[in-house]
């Protein structure tokens, strides 16, 4: 079930236009920075274009661009470092305003600062939407509302944060490393 309703029951087309996806590597196409962003809303203007890139950090580096969004990112965005690509990814979910959002490693290849600045822009992103996050990194998930514990494909701890750091279990090692690790 996701938001109450059967997705066995719901046409795969639908649920399809009903999810955003921001992937850990994301694909980019051999077009301007305007047009992969743009993806997620063909009919987008170029206004909204924009806020969604200012609302996933991106514009202040679009903008340092030679030729800003009009920019060619090369195939599968080459002329982009990782971080640039995950914001492009970001500000195309942003975009596309689905019900259902989908974040893979969306900041993995980020510096600690944009990744506090993306965070952010995510946690607006995903008010009031259906949101999986898929992390490694703790700092992704401590907001979230369900945290699932994965190990060897199995779930073997479920809670918020705060009740899996307390159980002292998978969740709340892997806590006590990542703490040490920033420390």
């Amino acid at each position: 079930l996701i938001d109450g309703q059967d997705i066995a029951r719901v046409d795969q087309g639908s649920l399809r236009q009903g999810i955003a996806v921001v992937p850990q590597d994301p694909a980019l196409f051999h077009r301007t920075i305007a047009e992969n962003i743009g993806y997620a809303r063909p009919e987008a203007t170029r206004e909204e274009i924009e806020l969604a890139a200012r609302r996933a950090r991106a514009h202040d580096f679009i903008a340092r661009l030679p030729k800003g969004y009009e920019t060619l990112v090369g195939e599968r965005g080459v002329k982009l470092s990782g971080g640039e690509r995950q914001r492009v990814a970001i500000a195309r979910a942003f975009l596309a305003d689905a019900p259902i959002l989908v974040l893979d490693e969306a900041t993995s290849s980020l510096d600690v600062e944009t990744e506090r600045q993306v965070q952010a822009a995510m946690e607006e992103l995903m008010v009031g939407r259906t949101t999986i996050v898929i992390a490694h990194r703790l700092s992704t998930i401590r907001s979230a509302d369900r945290i699932l514990v994965f190990d060897d494909g199995r779930i073997v701890e479920e809670g918020r944060h705060a009740e899996l750091v307390g159980r002292g279990g998978a969740y709340a090692r892997l806590h006590a490393v990542t703490q040490g690790a920033a420390e």
